[in-house]
């Protein structure tokens, strides 16, 4: 079998492989605060991040809503539970299914991680001007619209 003519191919120029790269970078620059803070892990702040944003939400709406894996985030929200920063009630809509919500303790990490969150955002985002910040949000959010509309399988 001859191999496949990928010569054109550079993988640091690759889309994809940019947004991977400067998202790990930016969410591990982060993850060092509350790892070392906190005690937690990227999985468990982005579960806690969201359940801070939206309420209390299933296992599945969370799967959903961070794009991560069932199994990761069935492992974190065990450990949120575990440390008694999150709890679980009965989903008065679904009865095979519960609604995970923040406990006192973990709304009030929460409260705690938020504004160190947002400064090395911030700091990380200084080398854009303000216009320019906002010119890349709206590009990011055009780029995630699109591949959701045309799905895995395009």
């Amino acid at each position: 079998m001859s191999k496949p003519d990928t010569a054109d191919f550079n993988l640091t120029e690759f889309l994809p492989y940019q947004l991977s790269v400067a998202s790990n970078a930016l969410s591990n620059r982060i993850a060092q605060v509350y790892r070392r803070e906190f005690g937690l892990k990227i999985t468990e702040w982005r579960v806690m991040a969201m359940l801070g944003d939206a309420g209390a939400l299933t296992q599945r709406e969370l799967t959903s809503r961070t794009l991560m894996d069932k199994v990761a985030v069935n492992r974190a929200c065990k450990v949120l539970e575990t440390r008694g920063l999150a709890r679980r009630r009965p989903n008065e809509n679904d009865g095979r299914s519960h609604m995970l919500e923040l406990t006192e303790e973990g709304w009030s990490m929460h409260g705690e991680i938020i504004p160190q969150a947002r400064a090395i955002a911030a700091g990380l985002l200084d080398s854009l001007g303000r216009e320019q910040e906002e010119n890349f949000r709206l590009m990011l959010a055009r780029i995630r619209d699109h591949a959701m509309q045309i799905g895995p399988e395009a």
